[in-house]
């Protein structure tokens, strides 16, 4: 019952996330983890967790099998954001990360996020061994090591720590904190009741900035929404911006490797957005340069902004481990996706919404303009850009191949009047238009979900184009 997805691990608290389970997934990770030593050095990893019902509890019992097993357990004091964890597994050299959330999804889930000693996602290879190792345990009948807390903190195999400090020291390297603080921004920080909570506070104390934080207290039912930065979720951002009269507001998901805003109108800005803004400003006010990362899913202004500064585009499927897979291997300024995912060069390949937070910032100091302006005039340069997506549930599933083929079989010429110019099967089916519009349809894997996406013009286009991707899953799935 316990196969990885795109990023770990997720499951239902109490029905397969259980205490057994856990320990059985632990056991598997440590006996990997163990059999690629080639040295006498004792492994170590680095656990940490979000504000979820019971995780506190996972982690240690986590930790508790790692140190049955000989492997240092460093594991945090308190929950703490996604990439604060990873950012310590790289920072440590420890051997992998274990970080116990289930991110965005709603509270009923939790998960299990396996980290790389590079500090990004595992590799589906490294996945695959720990998969290996549970189908090993099934079949020997072999259950997990497991060691008394008290006695493995007492040999020094599980140590507590605080993976903030270190974390921020590095976020400091890679932002002009100075330049944010002469702009003394009013800030509301919504940690969305996640692992976020704190973090833009501690961050920005010293500045001359005015943070004040939301839904920032331990809550694991996340008063009763899902923790993500969608602007559905969202209003309670929109009334403390408004209430603060704040010149921002940034919201991180349950982990905080997400990130969404609010500008100081009220307006929702999404992750597209966050993405162009912030190349723009490492490339036209900062002098970078580098190829650009982007999903199947992702805004066109990407491509309009790289093209007019001869910047090299990768595309890939949804998912960061795409992207990440790319900022190892190449000279990588910025890789991103459409649900707040982004991370730039000199970070962990990680989705980071607290960085992208202090960034987006960095862009209205060095502007010293209100956000809202600095967007009209962003897709004025590079846009006009409107994205809208559609989640269609269906009443059959079939399989994700056998979907696509037959949306590409039945690809229509054109689409709310404007030619179809390539059919692009990189991850479900894209259609890219003639006026650089675009609509995506993506199969579900794992459940009967067809995710459509569209990118136009304008709002009308949009529309009309969700409408015809609705028809056309429909005539896939009748």
């Amino acid at each position: 019952m316990i196969r990885f997805g795109t990023d770990g691990w997720r499951a239902v608290i109490a029905d397969t996330f259980t205490f057994a389970n856990l320990r059985l997934l632990a056991q598997a990770v440590a006996d990997s983890i163990n059999q690629q030593q080639t040295t006498d050095r004792v492994p170590e990893v680095v656990i940490g967790y979000d504000t979820r019902f019971l995780s506190d509890r996972f982690a240690t019992d986590v930790a508790r099998v790692m140190a049955a097993n000989n492997i240092i357990a460093w594991l945090t004091r308190t929950d703490a954001p996604t990439p604060a964890i990873s950012y310590n597994v790289k920072e440590k050299n420890a051997d992998a990360g274990i970080v116990i959330t289930a991110s965005h999804n709603p509270p009923r889930y939790n998960g299990f996020k396996l980290k790389a000693p590079y500090g990004g996602s595992a590799t589906a290879e490294q996945c695959a061994l720990v998969e290996e190792e549970l189908s090993n345990m099934e079949r020997e009948a072999r259950g997990p090591n497991s060691m008394d807390y008290d006695q493995a903190v007492e040999a020094g195999l599980i140590r507590r720590f605080d993976p903030s400090w270190t974390y921020y020291q590095h976020l400091n390297t890679l932002v002009d904190m100075d330049r944010i603080s002469e702009r003394e921004l009013k800030v509301v920080a919504d940690a969305m009741w996640g692992a976020g909570r704190g973090a833009f506070h501690s961050l920005l104390s010293r500045s001359r900035c005015h943070v004040s934080e939301i839904r920032a207290t331990l809550n694991p039912g996340f008063g009763g929404i899902h923790p993500e930065p969608l602007q559905r979720y969202l209003n309670d951002l929109v009334a403390a911006v408004q209430r603060e009269q704040a010149d921002i507001g940034l919201a991180t998901d349950g982990d905080a490797d997400r990130i969404g805003a609010m500008d100081a109108q009220g307006n929702f800005v999404d992750p597209h957005h966050i993405f162009a803004l912030v190349l723009r400003h490492l490339v036209e006010t900062k002098g970078q340069r580098g190829d650009v990362v982007k999903t199947v899913s992702t805004t066109y202004m990407i491509d309009n902004l790289a093209q007019k500064h001869d910047l090299k585009v990768h595309e890939t499927p949804v998912g960061f481990n795409h992207i990440a897979d790319l900022m190892m291997r190449n000279d990588v300024l910025i890789g991103g996706e459409e649900s707040g995912g982004i991370s730039v060069r000199g970070h962990i390949p990680e989705g980071d919404g607290i960085l992208m937070g202090l960034l987006l910032l960095e862009v209205m100091a060095y502007h010293r303009a209100p956000l809202h302006e600095i967007i009209a005039d962003l897709q004025q340069t590079y846009g006009p850009a409107c994205y809208a997506r559609n989640d269609v549930h269906l009443a059959h599933q079939r399989p994700k191949k056998q979907m696509v083929k037959m949306l590409v079989d039945a690809a229509p010429a054109a689409i709310n009047g404007e030619s179809v110019v390539r059919v692009d099967t990189l991850d479900g089916v894209k259609f890219y238009l003639a006026d650089k519009s675009w609509l995506l349809i993506r199969p579900s894997g794992t459940e009967p979900v067809l995710r459509i996406y569209a990118e136009a013009h304008s709002r009308d286009a949009v529309k009309a184009m969700l409408t015809m991707g609705g028809e056309m899953g429909e005539k896939i799935t009748a």
